[in-house]
């Protein structure tokens, strides 16, 4: 598959206001199902599977995962098997996003929190290895030195695309901006956002995965803008994003791409940049997302349209 993705301009009074000019690098236009960062994540992660005869995949995430739903029709497109370690209960299997990761074939394990912690531990993943040893197993939200050279040509394909100053990316697990930070190599400045509260686990993890050979200093996390942890935001947060989407024409969802936008937005009003700078936004996709927040009542379905995947 395919994983380039087109840059294209954002125009806004505040972007003019201020003298900025903004681009957004459109992974979520990658695939219809494995969008934004999950195919470049993954795709690597898949082919050493293969490579080395495994006849599946297993890996962790919420009930509303992002990287649940694309691993599943990854593995399904790919001729493999896939298994989901669920933190949650049973009750969530008929979800919008579970119940899709179960048609592309993916095999739900229901777990409590206390044993979802266990998901980086060693002797629990030694276990889980001999549970299952014909199976590759894949962190949470894919995030693994294999995952950071998908990711890394997002680099090579902006160098090919344009000039510019700042690249700016939602964090969730690391593994995305670990590859932009490796691609990169120094030559522009990066900015994570946290949509979650993590008191620097976030900057642990990145460097961690960078490993300790590797010096980068183009980089910073920015833990402010998480708006009360993940998946946590306020109804003037989604009406903030969806005016903002509609006056821009680009879709995003209050969970990743979403508290990108509104961190965007305050920072721009803090006067954060100088004025002529060139800022890229990544796109990392999770528009599947947006089902299971209409399905709680986070989000109203009148505003906000519901995905499909026939």
């Amino acid at each position: 598959m395919k994983t380039e993705s087109p840059l294209q301009k954002i125009s806004h009074p505040l972007f003019e206001r201020h003298q900025l000019s903004v681009s957004i690098k459109r992974d979520d236009i990658i695939h219809p199902i494995i969008s934004g960062n999950k195919w470049r994540k993954l795709k690597l992660n898949l082919h050493h599977a293969q490579a080395h005869n495994y006849i599946g995949v297993i890996s962790f995430g919420g009930s509303f995962s992002n990287h649940i739903h694309a691993l599943a029709f990854a593995c399904h497109q790919q001729g493999l098997k896939s298994i989901g370690i669920i933190r949650g209960e049973k009750e969530y299997a008929s979800n919008f996003t579970l119940s899709m990761a179960q048609r592309w074939g993916m095999e739900l394990h229901f777990v409590d929190r206390k044993s979802y912690r266990l998901r980086e531990n060693k002797e629990y993943l030694a276990q889980l290895q001999l549970t299952y040893p014909d199976y590759f197993i894949v962190p949470e939200g894919g995030s693994n030195t294999l995952a950071l050279g998908g990711v890394g040509e997002v680099i090579a394909e902006l160098n090919q695309q344009c000039e510019f100053d700042t690249l700016i990316t939602p964090v969730g697990s690391g593994g995305t901006l670990a590859g932009l930070i490796k691609a990169d190599n120094n030559q522009h400045n990066i900015l994570g956002i946290a949509v979650l509260k993590q008191d620097g686990y976030l900057t642990e993890q990145v460097n961690s995965l960078l490993g300790d050979n590797l010096h980068f200093n183009n980089w910073q996390i920015m833990p402010e803008f998480h708006r009360g942890g993940y998946a946590k935001f306020s109804k003037e947060d989604a009406e903030k994003i969806l005016s903002f989407s509609q006056q821009t024409g680009f879709i995003f969802e209050p969970v990743y791409s979403g508290k990108m936008i509104l961190a965007l937005l305050d920072l721009i009003n803090q006067q954060y940049f100088p004025k002529g700078h060139r800022l890229v936004l990544l796109h990392t996709g999770g528009l599947q997302g947006i089902g299971g927040l209409i399905e709680r009542g986070l989000l109203n379905a009148n505003d906000w349209c519901m995905p499909t995947f026939e």
